[in-house]
């Protein structure tokens, strides 16, 4: 079985992290779709690739392509998520957090610390890492607690890490829930260093739920129509996907009451993607309110409307080697990139060699 390279650098992937893309990477030169999702039983990253977006395919015959007691501080990664930024280089973002440690003999105690004082989970950090592969991954740690202990010395968790680039100044933003002690959970941002090691400033509010005493949680931005759009889980009763929208990446999103999501169960994690080629996303989402867990997806044109296509394996989204995903995220790839991630983890994927060469 392989073996994960993530902490030391090989020479390759110091060469792949270091060496600046000159290509342009557009929607045109894009052939397959990458996902990527954890499971509440390992608690590691897997991968799962897609030639058409509607059928996908786990990688390494299902097993981790990154296993969770090898990155992070918990032993464990929960909410994955991955971003190609301007110059071709892949962010993955990572809670780091395993809920069943004390089970597994990872901790003596549930949590990190009193689950009266601090709540569900009460982590205190993230896994970051960074590739121009797919493959070969640098790693960093980012504990907020200890970057700003006046502002954050007392954090409660920080959950759902996710990147974006800022169009403005080319730099990448990095936003997520956090809250104070037992707190309500948020969501916040922070502009990156170039190295994807640091926050350069505390943790700013990225947006205002009206109601103060309500918890709202993963946020997911999509720029699309013209405007950023900010997918996010309100507990404001069952738990759903909502949507506020906004000229800015940071700053000015607007609150919209409209329940985004058809399920009667309650769900989270939303991240909206585009098929390619097409004036369509999906918007996918986490139903952990049914057992077994299960992805949800609706589609959309103008992000008023918005069809349910179902849930995986039981309408036209397969899922055709793995079960009980949660908390993913979608990307686009190239028919050179999707073809070299088939062949390292030894994984047939249909149709993968008969796309259009295009990268």
């Amino acid at each position: 079985m392989k073996k994960i390279v993530f902490a030391a650098l090989s020479l390759m992937s110091l060469f792949f992290n270091t060496v600046q893309a000159k290509k342009t990477y557009r929607e045109k030169d894009m052939a397959a779709y990458l996902m990527v999702f954890f499971t509440d039983a390992t608690h590691s990253l897997f991968m799962a690739l897609s030639t058409d977006g509607y059928r996908f395919i786990a990688l390494n015959d299902n097993k981790p392509v990154l296993a969770g007691d090898s990155i992070a501080q918990q032993k464990g990664i929960r909410d994955p998520h991955i971003f190609r930024g301007p110059d071709g280089t892949f962010y993955l973002a990572m809670t780091d957090l395993h809920i069943f440690a004390q089970r597994e003999g990872l901790r003596t105690t549930e949590w990190e610390r009193d689950g009266k004082e601090y709540g569900w989970g009460n982590n205190r950090s993230l896994v970051l890492m960074k590739s121009k592969d797919l493959i070969h991954w640098s790693r960093t740690i980012l504990n907020v607690d200890r970057d700003f202990p006046e502002e954050w010395g007392d954090v409660g968790c920080i959950w759902a890490p996710e990147t974006a680039v800022d169009p403005k100044t080319g730099k990448i933003m990095l936003y997520f829930t956090m809250r104070h002690k037992n707190g309500i959970n948020r969501i916040y941002y922070a502009f990156m260093n170039d190295e994807f090691t640091k926050m350069e400033s505390a943790p700013k509010l990225l947006f205002s739920y009206p109601d103060e005493t309500q918890s709202y949680i993963d946020g997911d931005i999509v720029y699309a129509r013209g405007k950023y759009r900010l997918f996010y889980v309100s507990h404001d009763g069952t738990a759903g996907i909502k949507q506020a929208v906004s000229d800015s990446i940071h700053c000015g999103y607007v609150y919209d009451p409209t329940w985004y999501d058809p399920e009667k169960q309650a769900c989270e994690a939303p991240n909206v993607w585009k098929r390619i080629g097409q004036e369509k996303w999906v918007l996918m989402y986490d139903i952990y309110g049914i057992q077994p867990h299960n992805f949800g997806f609706s589609e959309t044109s103008d992000f008023k409307t918005f069809t349910d296509i179902g849930r995986f394996n039981e309408g036209a989204m397969k899922a055709v080697n793995f079960q009980s995903p949660k908390h993913g995220a979608v990307i686009h790839l190239t028919r050179k990139e999707a073809k070299r991630l088939a062949e390292y983890w030894n994984t047939e994927i249909e149709g993968l060699y008969s796309l259009p060469r295009r990268k």
